[in-house]
């Protein structure tokens, strides 16, 4: 069965009222673009990680509703040009949508990330490459992070760079989200591995995540964390990262090593400062504009 597409055009202060009509109208679905996207008046909305967008929206929005049926998507174009706030808005069309399977289309955007030659996040729908020899089980679109981002990626790398050390140890991940970071501590061989962050739902989601790839992790909240860790993991934000400083510094065990993420380039001073009473924190891996900083007691 097709869906029907409504597409309007309108200005930036009536996207708003324009979504929550088209959603009161039965919308299945309500999203917006830049209609000048790929144009000379193109204008950038968002920032960069931790600041505030440039602005709200764009000047000229384009906004797609999808319908179960004809009728419907013509009901929402007869009606929303007759509200007060429909003035300087249009209806651009309305279209048919081609069915599809959109499991299959999403799964089709996702391949395996290679994190060494031998260590990769493999989404569940794919067979592992043929050099895997250790993989984690992830599929890209779970909340709270899937390998993707170069600041889990960092992490990654540093975890299989000290696969030695690793081998029996206590380790500690702050803000573990999904637990990836967790999980592939427990892949190396790490002996007890607590997976702690503020928002239960993440907690959740690593339990779930530990029990696919079948490896054992202590979940909870933060108030989980206990005592002394050979590696601290943290991979948030500058910010947060700067507050916890001293909780996260007296976790590190002596001889033990801190590693940080969701780090700028040009955050790395800032963060050197924070943690200067504690530790000595050196950037020891970089991709795309993020650093990996780390540190030893």
């Amino acid at each position: 069965m097709s869906l029907f597409e409504l597409r309007l055009l309108c200005p930036e202060d009536r996207v708003e009222p324009l979504s929550e009509a088209l959603e009161a109208l039965d919308a299945l679905s309500v999203s917006v673009e830049d209609a000048d996207a790929l144009t000379e008046h193109e204008r950038p909305l968002f920032g960069e990680p931790g600041m505030p967008a440039p602005q709200q929206g764009w000047r000229r929005s384009r906004i797609s509703a999808l319908f179960t049926d004809e009728s419907q998507a013509q009901e929402a174009a007869r009606l929303l040009p007759l509200q007060d706030f429909f003035a300087g808005c249009g209806v651009a069309a309305m279209v048919a949508v081609a069915p599809q399977d959109w499991v299959r289309l999403t799964q089709s955007q996702f391949s395996p990330v290679q994190i060494t030659p031998d260590f990769w996040i493999v989404p569940s729908w794919h067979e592992p490459p043929a050099a895997a020899r250790r993989c984690i089980r992830l599929d890209p679109g779970m909340a709270f992070g899937t390998g993707t981002h170069p600041t889990t990626r960092m992490c990654l790398r540093w975890i299989a760079g000290h696969a030695a050390e690793l081998s029996s140890a206590r380790v500690l991940d702050y803000g573990c989200g999904s637990g990836i970071l967790a999980i592939g501590a427990a892949k190396f061989g790490a002996g007890e591995v607590d997976a702690v962050d503020i928002d239960p739902a993440a907690v959740q989601a690593t339990q779930a995540n530990a029990e696919a790839n079948a490896v054992q992790l202590r979940t909870g909240l933060p108030e989980r964390a206990d005592g002394l860790y050979w590696v601290v993991l943290a991979n948030i934000l500058a910010t947060p990262l700067k507050v916890l400083a001293p909780l996260l510094c007296a976790h590190v065990a002596e001889g033990g090593a801190l590693v940080l993420a969701g780090i700028l380039e040009r955050q790395a001073g800032e963060l050197q400062q924070a943690y200067a009473p504690w530790l000595a924190l050196e950037v020891a891996d970089s991709e795309d504009g993020w650093i990996l900083m780390t540190a030893r007691r």
